[in-house]
């Protein structure tokens, strides 16, 4: 087996999950990533848990969508019991077709994440952790070659997790104890919003490997102006170019796309919280140094920030804040590194995609 998927399993059973023994762990990946799956197995094995393995199907899961009547989904109380009684939830993703379930209509993917809710906001309370094993599609997707798309990935995963971590705390200290935050690039982005009160979170690989980014939640009613997300977004297997939103009061009051506006607006649509913000983040992986159509890598990459309509994530929201309910969180991405500044309570912290603390 190749060295780095081992280092790789190492990584998500040592340090991002922290898996100890009897811990019961739930496995989920689609075929494709079996090597790394094995890894996982044999770092499981030697430390005593107690694993189950699911294999997940976009094939699957396009022909359960397709033959279901949306009015019909219920809450799969199955699922939400085994969930309950998990510790350890790992989630490999690796594509075959990354478009495999483009064909389903929009309105059905937001009634079945709808009925899923409770079993997602269950796994959030777990030790989770979400990765990316190197499959053809997504090296397809980035325009690499699977070996080249193999380095890519590898030197994003396998690397120096404390060093990244104090490296992104410089980011943590400006931002945690902030009251506002502004965001302008170009011409096409401006926007204001709070996060006072909210916690900054250091996303070091613990709940997404690759990690790379400092993130927090803005409160979600003082959100104003309008904003480009200038890179692609993959949302229900379909891409969408060019995402507008323009927010009042917290609120996306209107929204525009040059492909695929009508999911975009499904999306938006999915329920009260999708239409606001649930989270602030901001790139900084380096080793991320280009864009692949996997916002589990792109939302990472050094110069760029990230805005998520939906969920806000728990436990950047301490008790007695105000926080965004949705069962959609999607990210979406603005590149910073030409004609863009992040300001801080007045100050500017990033400038064309170098921080203060680099210059």
């Amino acid at each position: 087996m190749d060295p780095r998927v081992r280092q790789h399993a190492e990584i998500i059973v040592e340090h991002s999950t922290q898996v100890e023994e009897d811990d019961n762990v739930i496995v989920s990946a689609p075929p494709v990533a079996e090597n790394l799956v094995v890894a996982i197995a044999e770092k499981l094995g030697e430390k005593g848990a107690n694993p189950t393995y699911s294999m997940s199907s976009s094939r699957a899961s396009r022909a359960f969508m397709r033959a279901s009547d949306p009015g019909e989904f219920s809450l799969p109380e199955h699922k939400l019991a085994e969930m309950e009684e998990t510790d350890v939830v790992i989630i490999v993703r690796a594509d075959e077709n990354t478009s495999e379930t483009g064909d389903v209509d929009p309105e059905t993917r937001g009634a079945l994440a709808q009925a899923w809710k409770p079993v997602q906001v269950e796994r959030m309370g777990k030790r989770w952790v979400g990765t990316q094993y190197p499959a053809p599609g997504n090296a397809q997707d980035a325009e690499m070659s699977t070996a080249a798309y193999e380095e890519f990935l590898y030197d994003a995963v396998n690397k120096d997790w404390d060093e990244q971590r104090e490296f992104q705390a410089n980011m943590v200290e400006i931002l945690d104890p902030a009251d506002e935050v502004r965001i302008v690039s170009g011409e096409t982005t401006d926007i204001r919003m709070s996060v006072d009160g909210m916690v900054t979170a250091n996303d070091y690989a613990e709940l997404n490997l690759p990690g790379g980014e400092v993130y927090t939640a803005p409160v979600p009613d003082s959100v104003e102006g309008e904003v480009l997300f200038d890179k692609p977004l993959m949302a229900q297997g379909r891409e969408i170019e060019d995402a507008w939103l323009r927010f009042e009061g917290g609120e996306v009051v209107e929204h525009a796309a040059e492909k695929n506006e009508d999911v975009l607006g499904a999306v938006l649509d999915t329920d009260e919280g999708a239409r606001r913000l649930g989270e602030l983040g901001i790139g900084m992986n380096r080793d991320i140094d280009r864009f692949t159509y996997n916002v589990l890598f792109d939302e990472k990459m050094g110069d760029t920030i990230h805005l998520a309509i939906g969920q806000a994530i728990e436990h950047t929201v301490p008790d007695g804040q105000p926080f965004n309910e949705s069962a959609m969180h999607m990210d979406m991405i603005v590149d910073m590194s030409e004609d863009s500044f992040i300001e801080v309570d007045g100050e500017v912290v990033q400038r064309d995609g170098t921080f203060v603390f680099e210059e």
